[in-house]
């Protein structure tokens, strides 16, 4: 039986470059709408307006059964959160995740935003901190994919960013990254935890959506009866961070960052390198 590779050619990986862009833009654009008052609905809108306009498609809608451009998960949802007619709150944690599809190559992408709150700097402070380390877990699994020999190395430095963090968060066991190209989903998963089994190689050609998701208690979780949402059962509050990442002949590149990473990487001594 045919098995695809999970290498890409030098050529497939200058195809995904644009659909990441786009996811970029896409989460740019949301991320400057969200603010109290505003619905979860007009958040998705926002970001079907930018694939729409690049001439790409969004790829969580040829998800079977799935309508929407993105999943917007607030609180205690982690991930998969439906966009509808909820309108976000102050103190609200609010994560986005969206990504396109162009001339067949695909991007994915992750963002959290805590929606600001006078009232109660405290909360605001803690879903911040919640955001803060789930993205630098996240930097720490990009930065040990450049570093790294094996997939499995990834996970091991998520887990110990977090684990640093000297916090207690919750990992989320059951959802994790996962490889990218001709679909959003591929082969191989890429978990967030440390496992005994190295996984496959990191070499050139290799690309990854790196998605540490992180709870603020325990990480156990159900599914919302609209049999997407993904919540915490106690009720903490979640957070989603996700980029697609390329190993090239060059180095790394982060495909859905618009600096391909270079922010991100700086604190790790890693400097990104464009494909060319």
């Amino acid at each position: 039986m045919f098995r695809r590779s999970i290498y890409k050619t030098p050529a497939q990986l200058r195809g995904m470059i644009e659909p990441g862009l786009i996811t970029a833009e896409a989460l740019r654009a949301v991320r400057e709408l969200v603010a109290p008052g505003v619905s979860t609905a007009e958040l998705d809108a926002a970001a079907s307006r930018v694939i729409t306009a690049r001439g790409a498609e969004s790829n969580f809608m040829l998800v079977r059964g799935y309508r929407h451009t993105t999943c917007i998960s607030v609180n205690e949802e982690v991930v998969h959160g439906i966009p509808g007619e909820r309108v976000l709150q102050p103190g609200d944690i609010v994560s986005i995740d969206a990504g396109a599809q162009l001339r067949g190559w695909n991007g994915d992408s992750a963002i959290t935003v805590v929606v600001p709150d006078a009232d109660r700097p405290e909360l605001v402070a803690e879903r911040e901190e919640l955001s803060r380390v789930t993205e630098g877990s996240m930097w720490a699994g990009i930065a040990a994919m450049a570093r790294g020999t094996h997939i499995g190395e990834i996970g091991a430095a998520v887990e110990d960013f977090v684990v640093a963090s000297g916090h207690g968060y919750g990992i989320l066991r059951d959802y994790v990254g996962h490889g990218i190209g001709r679909k959003m989903h591929e082969a191989p998963s890429v978990f967030n935890y440390r496992t005994p089994d190295p996984g496959p190689r990191i070499q050139p050609g290799l690309v990854l959506a790196i998605e540490p998701m992180i709870v603020a208690g325990s990480e156990e979780t159900f599914v919302e009866d609209d049999d997407w949402t993904v919540s915490t059962v106690d009720g903490s509050a979640g957070s989603h961070w996700e980029h697609s990442v390329a190993v090239h002949d060059g180095g790394i590149w982060v495909l859905t960052a618009p600096d391909g990473g270079a922010a991100g990487l700086a604190p790790f001594g890693i400097r990104p390198t464009a494909i060319d």
